[in-house]
């Protein structure tokens, strides 16, 4: 039996995205894609597989992680062949300094992405813990790691550092940026557009960021050190004055777990509503704090095109990605609408539709739709270290 199948992984702090691909002599065909959710209770795996929509639901508790893994990559079992399995690929969300590409998983290089978890708390552990199941399952299989902070190692020694004591961004308290797989995958969409276009795109999800491209390079991010930094989100706070934090820990007495599970967990979308993080749920409520989320979250985005366009010296195209970015056009409109000044218009039929381009032949900026895919850059960057040792 031939050993052609690639199986990428994408843990996110709710799902696990997977992804099957087969590797031919120079290139990769994609085969399925699916996602294990852990959201709702029973929790369930879905695969999109040749034309079908396969589900299987999973009886294994939260609290029991690995046994949930074994029963998922029990009924992938009865789907492909998983002695089939030639590499498995993960996405690692922190790189840090060390990693500006994609690595094999060595021990060393497992122990440096342990020892970056520190600083992705609420990702890096579960990316860990696929890492460490994948090579109890498949001992033998080649596993890879593909960096989300890697896209953005070509920003400027000035855009990545806070006006902090030198000692500490020696020490690598700087900026890193965010979703760099999901931007890589933008960066190479964009062949019709002018050759060193300055593009800002704008991944909305549950987690959620913005970045700045110019002919496919990234400039300029809106996350941080941290993927708390940026735009308000899901359950996350987006960028806070510090300030609060030293209120939060001083005269109100919290401690640090207390902080970290507010600003992680209890804030965004869901700490100004009260009561949603889901920004679907929140557009359908008439409630007036589901409008104010809404809101905030759409000002917080268009404030922050303004602010990469400033990096990248003018905007040549605005590009929304991910689930919120791909489906949901009033949030687009919401977002446009406070950048008229920059001389986008939107076609609202287009954006109705989620056309690839949804802004007017007269727009000074272009307005484009483009559904991400990591999952390809993923087992393209595993398929790239198919040869090393």
């Amino acid at each position: 039996m031939t050993n052609d199948l690639i199986l990428t992984l994408n843990a996110g702090s709710s799902t696990v995205k997977l992804g099957f691909f087969e590797a031919g002599r120079t290139e990769i065909t994609a085969l399925a894609s699916g996602v294990i959710d852990f959201r709702d209770e029973p929790f369930e795996i879905r695969l999109n597989h040749d034309g079908q929509r396969l589900s299987q639901p999973l009886t294994a508790r939260l609290s029991d992680p690995n046994a949930l893994l074994q029963q998922s990559f029990d009924w992938l079992g009865q789907q492909f062949d998983l002695s089939r399995l030639t590499m498995i690929g993960h996405r690692v969300v922190h790189g840090g300094d060390i990693f500006t590409g994609p690595a094999t998983i060595t021990d060393e290089v497992l122990d440096q992405i342990e020892a970056l978890a520190q600083l992705a708390p609420l990702h890096q552990p579960q990316c860990l813990r696929l890492i460490h199941a994948m090579r109890a399952f498949h001992p033998d299989v080649k596993q890879t790691a593909s960096f989300d902070t890697a896209f953005h190692a070509t920003n400027s020694a000035l855009v990545r550092r806070f006006a902090i004591p030198r000692r500490l961004h020696d020490q690598g308290i700087k900026r890193y940026g965010f979703h760099g797989l999901s931007y890589r995958y933008i960066a190479r969409q964009l062949a019709d557009l002018p050759p060193g276009a300055r593009v800002v795109a704008a991944h909305l999800g549950s987690g959620a960021s913005l970045c700045a491209m110019e002919g496919g390079i990234s400039r300029d991010s809106s996350m941080g050190f941290s993927t708390l930094d940026g735009i308000p989100m899901a359950t996350r706070t987006g960028a806070l004055d510090p300030g609060v934090i030293l209120h939060l820990m001083g005269p109100l007495g919290l401690n640090l777990e207390q902080v970290e599970t507010m600003l992680y967990h209890e804030s965004g979308l869901l700490g100004v509503s009260g009561f949603e993080a889901d920004s679907r749920e929140l557009m359908a409520s008439d409630r007036p704090e589901a409008a104010e989320a809404i809101a905030l979250f759409c000002h917080r985005i268009a404030g922050e095109v303004a602010r990469l366009a400033t990096t990248l010296n003018g905007l040549d195209a605005l590009v929304f990605t991910a689930g919120i970015g791909e489906n949901q056009p009033e949030i687009r409109a919401m977002v446009a609408g406070q950048l008229g000044w920059l001389g986008l218009e939107l076609d609202p039929a287009a954006n109705a539709a989620n056309a690839r381009r949804f802004s007017t032949p007269e727009s000074r900026i272009t307005a484009l739709v483009i559904p991400t895919d990591e999952e390809s850059i993923i087992a393209e960057e595993a398929f790239s270290l198919k040869e090393t040792e």
